[in-house]
């Protein structure tokens, strides 16, 4: 049986499924479980969206949506591809934003003033790192921050910029992802907190055969089956992975590309499919439950990655995807973008391209489908590291043994670890 927890630990964060089955991100959700199932007492607080329920228990985990804006049907700047993305998409957006950074702050508040909370844990530096900081500090709570990438990467106006300084001196603590944004947060305020690598879990799928190779399905006269999986944003480089799928099936006829996700290029990459003539090969299956995405990588044959560097600084932080491919036995080609190479290691784990450069991403595919043995070597070596570094298993030991430090620790002090 797992320890007795010392007190509620209150997840903040923006976002959260909003029911079951939900297309949104669930990584937030998987921490919250497998913490609870090492016997710590994860609450969620979140912002609300129509048609989500106020209160809940979602797979054994609590969780309340605050309310901050009526009627409901305006509670919109979250969810559905993430707020960043909105806000790009729609810039009046932004006059809804001081509604929920003030409303996520008393429901922080409010929270703590009725309930016995040990540690507060915010997930992304803005808002709820500043609000949940602000709140915490208010009334002596112990508080962590984790900056997931695009809170660090993007948002770089002045008062952006400052504002995570603040939530960053006002936590003390923050986890990052990658050495990629532990670089991002310690250039962004020096000195001003402790900050501990820990990346985010991905879900394991069963892996078929005997030593996890890639069940490629590549033969000469045939193609590959190829597979992604993410939001279809422009960072996420979707385009390019089309326009190598073009160039491939002047070689291999039969290849194909699976485009796992949805977003808001969705409409457009369809259209640029038929464009480019390879309508025929690509096929857009949306969002997914998880068994599905499982089935989905166990039957492609090569993992395509080709993030993207944004206008604003976004970049890939970290990457679930990847670490979803490698744990389910799949070669991978990627771009050198943020956070990507220190699990897709070039030559080592997969094989890395410059980003927007479909001609390099082709030439790394038939490399793969050439070199059997280089394709199962690379993919052998990636879900070694993934089992000992990317799983759920490993990432939520890491968040509980920080915070039981946290917690040991005299108010005030904090342990650091170089990332």
């Amino acid at each position: 049986m797992p320890d007795p927890s010392p007190g509620e630990v209150l997840f903040v964060t923006s976002s959260y499924p909003r029911w079951p089955g939900d297309a949104t991100t669930p990584f937030i959700h998987h921490l919250a479980q497998d913490l609870r199932a090492l016997g710590w007492d994860v609450r969620v607080l979140a912002p609300h969206a129509p048609g989500a329920a106020r209160e809940e228990v979602m797979n054994g985990v609590p969780v309340r949506r605050f309310r901050y804006l009526w009627p409901a049907s305006l509670e919109t700047v979250c969810y559905d591809g993430g707020a960043l993305v909105k806000l790009r998409a729609n810039r009046w957006l932004l006059l809804r934003v001081p509604f929920l950074v003030f409303a996520q702050w008393f429901a922080v508040l409010r929270h703590l003033l009725r309930r016995r909370v040990a540690l507060v844990h915010a997930h992304w530096l803005l808002p709820q790192g500043l609000t949940a900081a602000l709140a915490a500090a208010m009334l002596g709570r112990r508080r962590l921050a984790t900056a997931h990438g695009s809170d660090v990467f993007g948002l770089q106006g002045a008062i952006a910029r400052a504002c995570k300084r603040l939530a960053l001196r006002l936590t003390g603590t923050v986890t990052v992802n990658s050495d990629a944004t532990g670089a991002a947060v310690a250039a962004l305020a020096p000195r001003a907190c402790q900050i501990e690598r820990i990346p985010m879990g991905a879900t394991e799928a069963p892996v078929t055969g005997d030593d996890g190779a890639p069940r490629a399905r590549a033969t000469a006269g045939a193609g590959p089956v190829l597979v992604f999986a993410g939001r279809l944003v422009p960072q996420k480089g979707v385009a390019d992975l089309l326009c190598a799928v073009r160039r491939l099936a002047e070689r291999f006829p039969d290849v194909v590309a699976h485009i796992i996700g949805d977003g808001p290029e969705r409409a457009a990459l369809e259209r640029e499919a038929r464009e480019l003539g390879i309508a025929g090969r690509v096929r857009f299956f949306g969002w997914l439950p998880q068994e599905e995405v499982h089935r989905q990588l166990r039957s492609a044959g090569i993992y395509v990655g080709p993030s993207r560097r944004h206008g604003d600084g976004t970049q890939e932080a970290q990457g679930l995807a990847f670490a979803e491919a490698m744990l389910a036995g799949l070669p991978v080609v990627a771009t050198a973008v943020g956070g990507i190479p220190e699990a897709i290691r070039h030559e080592e784990t997969g094989l890395l391209v410059p980003p927007e450069n479909p001609e390099a991403i082709a030439l790394a595919i038939c490399r793969l489908v050439d070199d059997g043995e280089l394709a199962r070597r690379l993919a052998r070596s990636a879900h070694a590291l993934a089992r000992a570094e990317f799983t759920r298993a490993v990432s939520a030991g890491r968040f509980s043994a920080l915070y039981r430090r946290l917690l040991s620790a005299p108010t005030g002090s904090a342990t650091r670890e170089k990332t």
